[in-house]
């Protein structure tokens, strides 16, 4: 028998800053660093962030930028790094806006 897993109608998404700003929704789910610094300064002035990432959370969501923060393999990561060896002096596309882990949910936070 399967289980399936259901959750409540996520009723906040119609209040989400990604729902109203004209940005494809790749730019959610980019591997580039200059994506990713989009989508997360789209979430640092969401309304609701933190509902967001705490459902991106429950589900396990394996990649993307949600609540502001970076998922990969279904957990939240401390920071992307471009592949390679870092350059001296970063490049303004890759500088990603640094938006806290609430308290109660920093015990999800890995390293990359």
């Amino acid at each position: 028998m399967e289980t399936l897993l259901t959750f409540e109608p996520e009723i906040w998404r119609s209040e989400a800053a990604c729902m109203r700003v004209g940005v494809p929704t790749d730019v959610f789910f980019s591997d580039h660093l200059g994506d990713i610094a989009e989508a997360k300064r789209i979430c640092a002035d969401c309304p609701v962030m933190l509902e967001c990432l705490e459902a991106a959370i429950a589900r396990h969501e394996p990649w993307g930028v949600w609540g502001g923060q970076i998922f990969r393999k279904g957990k939240l990561i401390a920071n992307k790094r471009r592949r390679g060896r870092p350059s001296k002096v970063p490049r303004p596309d890759e500088e990603l806006p640094v938006i806290p882990v609430p308290i109660h949910l920093q015990s999800e936070l890995r390293s990359a």
